[in-house]
């Protein structure tokens, strides 16, 4: 594993976690992830299977000690696991159109979507709430997906303007 590349992986989660930390919350407290939007950036850049159990890993857990949500740790924890490797799989099936960023707009939509469901669900079970999934789905998901596809036409193209100026290993600069 390349040194530089695990440290532009790091620098990708701590702007996320930043983000996270001063964004303030909506619908009652809860905050769109931007970890999970620079985790997107990350396997976009990084996408081996290596890599991406770092950026699930990494995002989960810190993902899971800045939640607010009532016992959201473990929900954290699974739920980055899980999106990382089907955003992987969706990476690797579309790989000759993820350099277009209307696909990895759509891309990150669907795994924000993917997410917000997988963390619901699991939240739901580790606390066994009575929480109707449908009211969290459409008042925390929804906006989740448009403020992360927002932030990643945003943050996309400038991150991939400073990886292709430098000689970071990536993807893209590969495809380039």
């Amino acid at each position: 594993m390349n040194t530089k590349n695990l440290v532009l992986m790091a620098l990708l989660v701590s702007v996320g976690a930043t983000l996270y930390v001063v964004i303030p919350g909506i619908n009652g407290g809860m905050k769109p992830d931007f970890m999970l939007t620079m985790m997107f950036v990350g396997i976009l850049l990084f996408p081996n299977v290596k890599n991406v159990f770092l950026l699930a890993v990494t995002t989960g857990v810190l993902s899971g000690l800045f939640s607010t949500f009532p016992g959201g740790f473990f929900p954290n924890i699974i739920d980055k696991f899980i999106t990382a490797f089907v955003f992987l799989a969706l990476v690797m099936l579309l790989k000759k159109f993820v350099s277009k960023l209307p696909v990895t707009i759509a891309l990150v939509a669907m795994g924000t979507v993917l997410s917000g469901t997988i963390f619901l669900s699991a939240a739901i079970f580790v606390i066994g709430a009575n929480i109707p999934f449908s009211l969290l789905f459409v008042t925390v998901v929804l906006p989740a997906v448009l403020l992360n596809g927002i932030a990643f036409a945003f943050i996309y193209p400038i991150v991939i303007t400073l990886v292709k100026r430098s000689k970071f290993e990536t993807a893209v600069s590969q495809a380039a």
